[in-house]
């Protein structure tokens, strides 16, 4: 009888058996022709973003959802491998897709409840994060194991162990192991160290939990425990393991640490190759090249902000952010804390605090990651007013209050503000528009409006040139004499109100020479030059260096730079100076590659013919004379002084009521615009000039991009001569020394000094101009 039950058993056993294989046969004939084709794997294409170079090959933007760098398998260093195959998969080489040992060993570490050790094989998750869904399902399961299989029989283990190394999520939007290393460490996957392996290996199991970056205690723990693993794998020694846990980390503490500013140049590059490429520009792996130098951007980005900081510390105090209600308890505190300066994220150098303790002496606050700030002395002084017991309650500083401040040169705390005034800078080279530096604003994240191209303001004095040089070719010499004397033009010549023009100090100096004029930016000789010129002549000539006549109407004001210019036009503008009279046309990229490097458009370096000819070789000469005598004894007299050198040429601006301030200058090398002013403009302060705002700008920006340039004087071109240390056109010295003009347009009775200036003036320009500039002279 017990014979006959266990026959019966065992038959029933087999039966079942052979019935649970004919379902599992059934099922896989109906679910395996509906696994998705993976033969597009063996030529594996991620999306990957378009990535932004600067000329020297530095990285400096990024667009796309993921940020993504596809590196070959031989590419990756054998000890990224290793970490990785040391935590998720040992015996990868050695099993089919499925390990079952693994799972066995996982099961009884679970049980017995050491470190907690999973199951699925690098081949599952390459078929879990490519093809299927995040849903948990038996069926998903099966679809999983079954996908596994397929890929572990149509892939080489090279092929799977590439595409999970560039496909899985390490978070802070890295894809792949690569991204993952410029991420979190700010350098090249094959310079990694054991130690930044190991950490790298940890995030897959989950990115936000061990990032080192919002989470690096326990980041480090899982690391500490992945070079275990690597140790008992035979991956690395016991030294090296014993190292490695040593080793101090260098974490990047943001996405844009450690990297060139350059938001503004990756935007514009963006909006330009979108405009080719459409949607594919995010996922097709662009690699665009630009003109860009990352040494003299980042000069160009310190230099605008420190410059903007600058004026900042002059304003007065606006008072706290916002203000924060903290408790009593520590950690309730801390927690407030943190949520309201994770809202107000640090400004670069402007970071973010909140105040702890507040007295007219001392500041104690708390920086997001826990950091304590005493602010003592010196650094209280811009918030002087905001530590008043009168202080109004929008601007008193006290317990809660969310601040901003700042280190100083000496690495001690101030406290400051995030500033209301915008700037922008951009340099390019005069020779053939290759921008080398542009900063639109004071910050991208705070404002994306690209004050170099977009920003239309007027020039003031940083015009003047244009007009001079167009006098030139009217007769004018850098020794012609002018009065510096008042003007008043009553409705009748306006045709509106009544005009009575004033220089900036509000005081007039009588004759002097054109060369004078300029270098002292004498507004009322700028007006009788453009009299002399003809105001439609002059709006023909500024058409030459590229500016727009209908933003620069035929009326004298031009002369005082009341029209509208970018950043951008202005410094294209000084170029034709800067290079002996050639319009150029700013570029900014080079090159476009594919995600194998196949070029797919390069940009020829433009050529300089008389095709682009704006203005003689002459008329360039003699202005950069003139401007050279701005940065030498004028109002940029300090441009020559502080960088030790002659080969600067320049013009400051200030506009009516301090509105905009200006300075444009150039070496032969190097041209560059800087701009300072409100969006919605208004006084910058009565004191406020282009010398004192915009010119340390430029000056701070050139001391770095200049170093290692050497001086280089202009050759002196045909059709002109030097008489007694002046420049003049050759056909208006054939009489120097003979006789001179006068202010009332006579040859004689003008003030000594005056008549030593205007001496070698001789031929008078034709019959017309001579009749306009004698009516010029005249008080």
């Amino acid at each position: 009888m017990m014979i006959r039950l266990v026959t019966w058993a065992i038959g029933l056993a087999v039966a079942g058996g052979l019935s649970l294989l004919l379902v599992i046969a059934v099922a896989l004939s109906v679910a395996y022709p509906n696994l998705p084709d993976i033969s597009d794997l063996s030529t594996y294409r991620p999306k990957l973003p378009m990535r932004v170079f600067s000329a020297d090959g530095v990285l400096i933007g990024e667009f796309g959802e993921e940020r993504r760098s596809l590196t070959p398998i031989k590419d990756i260093p054998q000890v990224m491998k290793d970490a990785v195959l040391a935590i998720e998969d040992a015996r990868f080489f050695q099993h089919g897709g499925v390990d079952y040992l693994g799972v066995i060993r996982a099961g009884l570490a679970n049980v017995g409840r050491s470190k907690s050790q999973g199951a699925s094989t690098i081949t599952m998750q390459v078929a879990r994060n490519v093809y299927l869904s995040a849903e948990k399902s038996y069926t998903r399961k099966i679809y999983e194991i079954l996908l596994t299989f397929k890929l572990e029989h149509m892939l080489t283990k090279d092929q799977i162990l590439e595409i999970y190394m560039n496909q899985i999520f390490l978070g802070q939007r890295a894809y792949g192991f690569a991204a993952a290393s410029e991420t979190y460490f700010g350098k090249p996957l094959k310079d990694i160290s054991i130690a930044e392996a190991a950490m790298l290996a940890g995030l897959p199991k989950a990115p936000s939990a061990y990032n080192p970056i919002s989470n690096l205690p326990r980041a480090r723990v899982r690391q500490q425990y992945i070079i275990e693993r690597m140790e008992e794998n035979n991956f690395i020694t016991s030294a090296q393991a014993s190292a490695a846990k040593k080793e101090v980390l260098k974490i990047r503490s943001g996405p844009n640490a450690g990297r060139v500013h350059a938001e503004f140049i990756a935007e514009t590059v963006r909006q330009l190759v979108f405009s080719q490429y459409g949607d594919s520009t995010y996922t097709r792996g662009l690699n665009v090249y630009t003109t860009v130098s990352s040494a003299d951007q980042t000069a160009a980005y310190k230099a605008l902000r420190n410059g903007i900081m600058d004026f900042e510390r002059r304003q007065v105090y606006r008072g706290p952010e916002k203000f924060l209600t903290l408790p009593v308890d520590p950690k309730e505190a801390e927690d407030i804390i943190d949520d309201a300066l994770a809202d107000s994220p640090d400004n670069g150098d402007v970071m973010s605090a909140v105040v702890l303790e507040a007295t007219p002496r001392k500041i104690t606050a708390v920086r997001h990651n826990g950091e304590s700030v005493e602010i003592t002395g010196d650094g209280l002084k811009p918030a002087q007013s905001g530590l008043s017991d009168k202080a109004p309650a929008n601007i008193r500083l006290r317990r809660g209050a969310l601040i901003r401040v700042a280190k100083t040169e000496k690495n001690t705390w101030e406290i400051t503000q995030l500033p209301e005034v915008e700037g922008a800078f951009v340099a390019l080279d005069p020779r053939d528009g290759a921008i080398r530096a542009l900063v639109g604003g004071f910050d991208f994240g705070k404002n994306k409006f690209n004050h170099v191209t977009q920003a239309w303001r007027q020039p003031g004095s940083s015009f003047k040139p244009f007009i001079y040089s167009a006098a030139l070719e009217k007769g004018f010499t850098p020794a012609t004499v002018i009065n510096d004397a008042p003007l008043f033009f009553d409705s009748g010549v306006t045709g509106g109100q009544p005009w009575e023009p004033k220089n900036y100090d509000g005081t007039f100096e009588g004759p002097m020479s054109m060369r004078t004029a300029l270098k002292k930016s004498k507004n009322m000789i700028s007006i009788r030059i453009l009299q002399a010129v003809g105001t439609q002549n002059a709006q023909d000539w500024i058409g030459r260096f590229g500016f727009e006549a209908d933003k620069h109407p035929a009326y004298l004001t031009m002369a005082l730079g009341a029209g509208s210019v970018t950043p951008m036009q202005m410094a294209t503008a000084y170029s034709v100076f800067g290079n002996g009279g050639y319009r150029v046309s700013p570029y900014l990229i080079t090159k476009i590659t594919d995600q194998q490097g196949r070029t797919l458009v390069e940009t020829p370096a433009p050529v300089r013919d008389e095709s682009t000819r704006a203005i003689e070789p002459r008329n360039a000469f003699i202005m950069s004379s003139l401007l050279q005598e701005v940065t030498r004894s004028g109002t940029a007299a300090r441009a020559q002084a502080m960088l030790k050198r002659t080969d600067l040429y320049g013009k400051t601006g200030t506009t009516n009521d301090s509105i905009d301030t200006w300075f444009v200058g150039y070496q032969p090398t190097l041209t560059a615009a800087v701009w300072m002013g409100y969006d919605k403009p208004k006084k910058l302060g009565d004191r406020e000039t282009g010398g004192g705002l915009s010119l340390p700008i430029w000056i701070n920006f050139m001391e770095t991009a200049l170093k290692s340039t050497p001086v280089v004087e202009f050759p002196v071109p045909a059709g002109v001569v030097n008489i007694d240390g002046e420049w003049y056109y050759e056909e208006y010295a054939r009489g120097a020394g003979i006789s001179s003009m006068g202010i009332d347009g006579r040859p004689s009775g003008l003030p000594s000094e005056a008549s030593k200036l205007s001496a070698p003036v001789q031929v008078m320009p034709p019959s017309e101009e001579r009749r306009r500039i004698l009516d010029l002279f005249k008080n």
